[in-house]
């Protein structure tokens, strides 16, 4: 029996990962969060003082790099070389390098192939940039999701706030300016809505509403 995927992509802070969690939550699907395995490889750059925009460096250190998704009582662990990272990849210094990282072709093709393996073997929800154009381009659902930048940035300023940081709005804006702009014009598998996505604007919408309006969608197309 084929596999279902549903692909979500999305600029940074639409709030992918958290729609995409409770998706498979509800489905009983894996959740695979793409954009941890970049994380975890510009973790390695970062620890490595490798510059995450040196081409030819970044290239050589793939060959270096083991990263893997597990599941442990039913929460996603990202594996960097056999060590647990998931709690170190969140800051705003990873994801800026992991923006960078993303595109190179060594990076690309070496993350893509184990998404794509897991894919075939599970019904997953699929969450990042490229999924629905590029990584998973037959899956049988794909959203584009999206919110505007002032709403992105305050949701991350409230993420930051409520664990007792004290974040500058303006520089978290500028952040996620700067990382659409390297996402969008990337060479390789840049951001943009695959032409059989979706589009949902969540700027005002709910968490539980655009879970429910992608599950009505599953619902018409796979049940």
């Amino acid at each position: 029996m084929m596999s279902i995927n549903i692909a979500i992509d999305g600029p940074a802070g639409a709030g992918k990962s958290t729609i995409a969690k409770k998706v498979a939550e509800k489905l009983s699907f894996i959740y695979v969060d793409t954009g941890a395995m970049y994380r975890a490889m510009a973790l390695y750059m970062i620890r490595n003082k490798i510059n995450p925009r040196d081409t030819h460096l970044v290239t050589e250190a793939c060959e270096s790099v083991h990263v893997a998704i597990r599941y442990e009582g039913g929460e996603q662990k990202v594996v960097l070389n056999q060590e647990d990272v998931t709690g170190l990849i969140r800051g705003e210094e990873v994801g800026n390098a992991a923006s960078a990282v993303a595109r190179y072709t060594a990076v690309r093709e070496k993350l893509t192939n184990l998404q794509q393996d897991l894919a075939m073997q599970q019904n997953v929800v699929m969450d990042g940039r490229d999924i629905g154009t590029a990584v998973l381009p037959d899956a049988q659902i794909k959203i584009y999701l999206t919110a505007s930048v002032h709403t992105r940035a305050n949701r991350r300023y409230q993420e930051l706030v409520k664990k007792g940081m004290n974040p500058d709005i303006h520089v978290i804006e500028q952040d996620i300016k700067d990382r659409d702009f390297q996402d969008i014009n990337r060479e390789n598998a840049p951001l943009l809505k695959a032409t059989d996505a979706v589009l949902l604007d969540s700027s005002e919408m709910s968490v539980d509403e655009v879970v429910n309006t992608i599950l009505k969608i599953y619902k018409e197309r796979c049940s």
